[in-house]
């Protein structure tokens, strides 16, 4: 199963027999004629349209009637919604999300488990990074967010109490758990700017809007990632707009943020650095609007090109000890969410690498 990506304005999805028909417009710019791509649909798990694209109503029809989902992006890459078939039949799952939701204790349990997650691959990258490198300021950000996973160790859950979703800084424990994972980013965007190569200014994470080309490819890509995290999550049946970590707020994916947290430096931070070592991208494609720097069409392509062959990458997974796909990987990680939550299993082991 496979992501269809549309990204050419003004494109036209039709069917015929089980074949989806992508009808691409002429470009006049790149002298390049209008043509067609045929897509079998049953290899179709999802299909992403950025900007102005149209699908016909026997598309979409046979797209849910697979389970499959729709993503609408804007030209930029800002994610605007999603078609999905409708929520699995299994609403106990979603009544013990529910209730762990309202439990202080398990939420700051399954709230510190991804924070614990994503620091722990990000140390990983920067250990993996720095073999040869020997660079001493990766070496020191290593050693500190080494620290701050220990602390965040240390929290003690039967301490906690829900924080007010708005406020949650108001909660002592949550305040802390936020804080030591911002300073573990801190500590690894800090350094990020080591492990490119090229003149490119990262100095740190700036989003919305992204403040140069490097921030413009992680903001990218970790819509890309929300998304892939929001159909796992949906896949599985668990409610995508209540979570542990992320407050649950109107219209905010709080679980699928949450599920895509220990894999943003894995999936999304690995194909960016792939992308500029290998001078796949350039500064030639990006543009800046009004402070915002954005992707190109043609970058935007190898991106997504890269991206889809990051997430079909094989790896042994931690707690199966089988080989799974980075794709796999986050269903896995919600099935094993929804276990935990249900009581059939004693812990909830985050997704981690060394």
């Amino acid at each position: 199963m496979t992501t269809l990506y549309l990204t050419e304005r003004g494109s036209y999805v039709k069917k015929e027999g089980d074949t989806l028909v992508v009808t691409l417009p002429a470009n006049e710019a790149t002298q390049t004629p209008k043509r067609k791509v045929r897509v079998p649909l049953m290899k179709i798990s999802q299909v992403v349209i950025f900007g102005n694209t149209s699908l016909s109503t026997p598309v979409i029809s046979s797209i849910l009637e697979q389970g499959a989902e729709v993503c609408y992006c804007s030209q930029h890459g800002r994610y605007l919604g999603r078609l999905n078939s409708p929520f699995s039949k299994n609403s106990l799952i979603r009544l013990a999300q529910h209730q762990a939701h309202h439990d202080p204790q398990r939420a700051l349990i399954l709230a510190k488990a991804f924070v614990r997650g994503k620091l722990a691959n990000m140390r990983a990258m920067l250990l993996r990074a720095n073999r040869k490198r020997q660079d001493e300021r990766i070496a020191s950000a290593t050693e500190s967010i080494g620290n701050i996973i220990t602390q965040v160790r240390a929290l003690n859950p039967h301490q906690a109490t829900r924080p007010d979703p708005s406020q949650p800084q108001k909660n002592t424990r949550y305040g802390t758990l936020l804080g030591l994972e911002g300073a573990g980013s801190a500590q690894y965007f800090r350094v990020f700017g080591c492990l490119l190569k090229g003149d490119w200014n990262f100095q740190r994470r700036q989003r919305r809007p992204p403040k140069d080309p490097i921030n413009a490819l992680l903001s990218f890509g970790y819509v890309l990632l929300m998304n892939q995290a929001a159909t796992a999550v949906n896949i599985v049946g668990l409610d995508p707009f209540v979570g542990y970590l992320h407050s649950s707020q109107y219209g905010k994916p709080a679980m699928a943020l949450d599920i895509m947290e220990p894999f943003r430096p894995l999936v999304v931070d690995s194909v960016v650095m792939t992308l500029i070592n290998n001078g796949m991208i350039t500064p030639a494609d990006f543009s800046e609007e009004l402070g915002a720097w954005r992707l190109s069409d043609r970058g935007r392509r190898i991106f997504l090109q890269k991206y889809e062959e990051r997430l079909n990458t094989e790896i042994k997974h931690p707690t199966f000890g089988y080989r799974a796909t980075y794709r796999r990987c986050l269903e896995l990680e919600v099935r094993l969410l929804s276990k935990w939550l249900s009581g059939e299993l004693p812990d909830f082991r985050v997704f981690t690498v060394r």
